[in-house]
């Protein structure tokens, strides 16, 4: 796959309504579009793999420990603990390569296992950790995929959100703190991620794939444009930043203000 055969798979999901989202295949094109030159089979064999020992699992346990059992336990799928963020953590191909990466990145394969298990699960833009949630016999329950999928109670989930600055009231709200969120947006997510970590340290090329990722992803936001400008600003690019503005303003009035002032400003230095 070239990488402009990531980025028409990319614009394929981006169309695609949110109950029909590819979230695996997603994240795969992601990771080919920052590197077209891996194979990205052995990612798509470990998740056939995910599913078939949780198939297994689910014979003798309840749901929620045979995903603990089958992808923490059997296949040692866990956060990058040891480690100060890396690039690999975020790549889904890296991840199912080396077992351990970010949450929200183990919490793909752990949703796609699952669904292929026809089990309820989604993920949850919890504040700070990312968190998945399954309906079970005795209602909702949280898991951390970066702890290899163990059950997080209740009074965890309020001490990790009060360690986050919510307020106490907030902080026990489950209804809200463990709100499903789309596939798409998870995706959104780890390519968030990614943006962040690269404009920090001023890699601007990476920031502008990430930015463009979910800019093809989420095609009606006019947010990723507005970062798609400002890496491609940081290269010096300011022709492709005025574009990428151009772009937000034409999808978001509501980004009008924004995009018209940065334009002016790239106007006049190119001018």
């Amino acid at each position: 796959m070239t990488q402009e055969d990531a980025e028409q798979a990319l614009a394929a999901a981006g169309a695609a309504p949110d109950h029909r989202f590819p979230l695996f295949e997603a994240a795969v094109s992601c990771a080919l579009h920052e590197d077209p030159s891996r194979d990205p089979e052995p990612a798509r064999a470990l998740a056939a793999e995910a599913a078939a020992l949780l198939t297994k699992r689910m014979k003798t346990q309840r749901p929620e420990d045979a995903i603990c059992e089958a992808l923490g336990g059997d296949l040692d799928l866990h956060g990058d603990v040891l480690a100060r963020y890396q690039a690999a953590d975020a790549d889904i191909i890296e991840v199912c390569e080396r077992r351990k990466g970010l949450p929200v990145a183990l919490g793909v394969i752990y949703l796609e296992a699952a669904r292929r298990c026809k089990l309820q699960v989604s993920g949850v833009d919890f504040p700070g950790h990312f968190l998945l949630r399954i309906e079970t016999d005795q209602g909702p329950m949280a898991l951390d995929p970066m702890a290899g999928g163990r059950v997080v109670m209740p009074s965890e989930l309020t001490r990790r959100a009060l360690q986050m600055g919510l307020t106490p009231n907030a902080a026990d709200r489950m209804d809200v703190l463990m709100a499903p969120v789309p596939d798409r947006m998870v995706v959104l997510r780890l390519q968030n991620n990614i943006f962040a970590r690269a404009a920090q340290v001023k890699d601007y090329a990476t920031a502008e794939r990430s930015a463009l990722r979910r800019a093809l992803l989420d095609p009606n936001d006019h947010r990723p444009w507005l970062d798609v400008a400002a890496a491609r600003e940081g290269q010096g690019r300011l022709a492709g930043a005025l574009q990428a503005l151009t772009r937000a303003q034409v999808l978001d009035g509501g980004a009008a203000l924004a995009a018209r002032v940065a334009r002016e400003r790239l106007r006049r230095t190119l001018n």
